[in-house]
């Protein structure tokens, strides 16, 4: 158990806020997840995560061990680009769920993870075991997974501290102008439709996005994308918020009618690169990921188009 006195200058400041800058190991929900469980407390009362703070209150923070987790390891097909003792990095298809969610209990990468490395059941949490950061469902890209707690906290402060270096190749709807820039918005949930996620929500939290334009066809364009921010669909609401969607994007795309000479299966948004430090050595790893074959096979046919035809996006 660790136990803080509030500093005059932390008065006034949300209780989850002051311990998140506090311990930037733990996630903003993990701190709230341990507020409401009585294991943080402000004057040794359990209290809600947005209590002011008072100038000279005691706080104490009990981390509990992590409870193991109850999901069924599954023999899946995993492309491992990088393995030792305290992690490795993975290449994740299209289409293959990130942790078990309503609708899909199993078949996600976790379940591959668990049955490759036993060991990470219970790390990070019950959900997501060994997993420093997520991609959607339908994109496609490299992932960095902790193999023990040491791990995991070291890598999540340089997810914090935005240290950690993501790249994405995107194809767009167009070609922004100008052909390279910054998108900063606040990102929060749609107040209309949960699912989604919007650049003017009722309450959100800052999201940073650098893009630069490589390569324009007829049309559309391939864009590098880097975040500074990890939110929820954060390339994907800032290109629509742009106003060039992701192509094959369903969600934000709103693209129907426009015509490529192959059909989009899914939103062509691809994970390429991925630096950060190792937790243990301090050393600088990089690494890039080749293009799927769908998204490869759609540039190809955009970089040399039939003589007509196409097919209609919807």
């Amino acid at each position: 158990m660790t136990r803080h006195t509030v500093p005059p200058e932390a008065a006034g400041l949300r209780f989850d806020v002051w311990l998140s800058r506090l311990h930037p190991e733990l996630s903003r929900s993990r701190i709230q997840t341990l507020i409401r469980s009585g294991h943080a407390t402000l004057n040794n009362r359990t209290v809600k995560p947005h209590a002011k703070l008072t100038a000279g209150a005691t706080v104490t923070l009990e981390i509990p061990p992590a409870e193991p987790v109850s999901l069924r390891p599954e023999p899946l097909p995993l492309d491992v680009r990088y393995e030792d003792a305290d992690l490795l990095v993975v290449n994740k298809p299209a289409g293959l769920v990130v942790h078990p969610a309503a609708g899909h209990a199993s078949g996600t990468l976790v379940n591959a993870l668990l049955a490759h490395c036993p060991d990470l059941a219970g790390i990070g949490g019950e959900l997501r075991p060994g997993l420093v950061h997520r991609l959607d469902r339908d994109t496609s890209g490299l992932l960095v997974v902790a193999k023990n707690q040491t791990a995991m906290r070291q890598l999540v402060v340089q997810f914090k501290q935005r240290t950690v270096t993501k790249e994405y190749l995107a194809l767009v709807w167009g070609t922004p102008v100008p052909r390279t820039g910054r998108i900063e918005t606040m990102i929060g949930r749609n107040p209309r439709n949960r699912k989604k996620m919007c650049t003017r929500p009722a309450a959100g939290r800052v999201a940073v996005t650098h893009y630069e334009t490589v390569e324009q066809f007829a049309g559309t364009a391939l864009l590098r994308v880097r975040i500074e921010t990890g939110r929820t669909h954060q390339i994907r609401v800032h290109l629509a918020h742009l106003g060039h969607p992701v192509v094959g994007d369903k969600q934000y795309g709103r693209t129907r009618g426009r015509r490529l000479p192959l059909p989009a299966p899914r939103q062509m948004l691809h994970a390429a690169r991925l630096a950060f430090r190792h937790p243990r050595t301090d050393m600088e790893l990089c690494f890039t990921a080749p293009l799927p074959e769908d998204m490869a096979g759609l540039l190809a046919a955009l970089r040399n188009p039939p003589d007509r035809g196409g097919t209609t996006a919807t």
